[in-house]
């Protein structure tokens, strides 16, 4: 609990740093990206995500391997223990899910052994301006939305949000959008730990030819804050993207609940008879939301 409070102190102190500050800490992916420097829906977006973000990569022995900023130097060990326990809690989630599927228990998690090779995992503390957020005033009516509508690069992807923060909407079978529910703000002065909210990703989509599919959601301004009845909340969350190692093959699994499916359908996902990698799959789509070639991201 008490790890938890201090995160949400230390992100938002570094995301309300001066901008010049912020810049320095650009690195490739990682580090600090900027307002509109993400298209999460390159086909339907007319320009970029309006929000913020930093970016950790894996750290090794408790030492992140990108500079940081002076802020969170000190608190670097245990960043690292908290993004361990992510990992410990999406591996317990995918034995769970092997197990459903009739598969080995492990058959996820040594594919996601981060002792044996790099893979693409990441923690984010996102920032979402409100429209009149001093940060920012360059809202723009039925073009600005925080997050695109997009489906996670990785295999799961834990989601941490603060209570009684609305936006966040997922799509339903239908093509609509139905929003998330949130938990209303607690009345006590000691936040507690909020609900984990888990997404299917791409990979497990790929690995279980859709019969597990990866949940298509974005995050849009409250309908007050757009209508001008209302200022609105600046909109923070953090998110742990679960990834296996680069060179797994991303080949359906040997299951018996996916034999059966992969009957009903022809083929799943873009370049179906070809066998893709972890890593050539995150490549192309990082490629697609900051821009670039997939192979400047290999």
């Amino acid at each position: 609990m008490r790890m938890w409070n201090r995160l949400l102190q230390w992100r938002e102190n570094f995301l309300h740093l001066h901008m010049k500050k912020k810049c320095k800490l650009k690195s490739d992916q990682m580090g600090w990206t900027g307002m509109h420097v993400e298209t999460l829906d390159p086909n339907h977006q007319k320009r970029g995500d309006f929000k913020e973000a930093f970016n950790f990569g894996e750290f090794k022995n408790d030492k992140a391997q990108q500079p940081l900023p002076s802020s969170l130097v000190p608190h670097e060990a245990e960043i690292s223990r908290f993004m361990n326990l992510c990992r410990k809690t999406c591996d317990r989630i995918l034995t769970l899910l092997a197990l459903g599927l009739g598969i080995p228990s492990d058959w996820f998690t040594t594919r996601h052994d981060s002792s044996k090779g790099p893979s693409g995992v990441t923690f984010r503390f996102l920032y979402y301006p409100s429209i009149q957020s001093p940060s920012t005033s360059t809202f723009q009516q039925n073009i600005d939305v925080r997050a695109g509508a997009h489906s996670d690069y990785g295999s799961i992807t834990l989601l941490f949000q603060r209570d009684g923060q609305p936006g966040l909407e997922i799509q339903t079978p239908t093509g609509g959008w139905a929003p998330v529910p949130i938990r209303p703000q607690q009345e006590s002065t000691t936040t507690s730990f909020p609900p984990i909210l888990v997404n299917i990703g791409d990979l497990l989509s790929y690995w279980t030819n859709g019969l597990l599919k990866s949940t298509v959601h974005r995050v849009v301004f409250p309908v007050e804050q757009q209508s001008g009845s209302s200022h609105g909340d600046d909109r923070y969350s953090m998110a742990y993207f679960c990834h296996p190692l680069d060179d797994t093959e991303l080949v359906p699994v040997p299951s018996k609940l996916v034999e059966q499916h992969r009957d009903a359908i022809a083929g799943y996902g873009p370049n179906a008879d070809k066998i893709m990698t972890a890593r050539d799959h995150l490549a192309s789509r990082l490629a697609a939301t900051y821009g670039g070639n997939p192979n400047e991201y290999k």
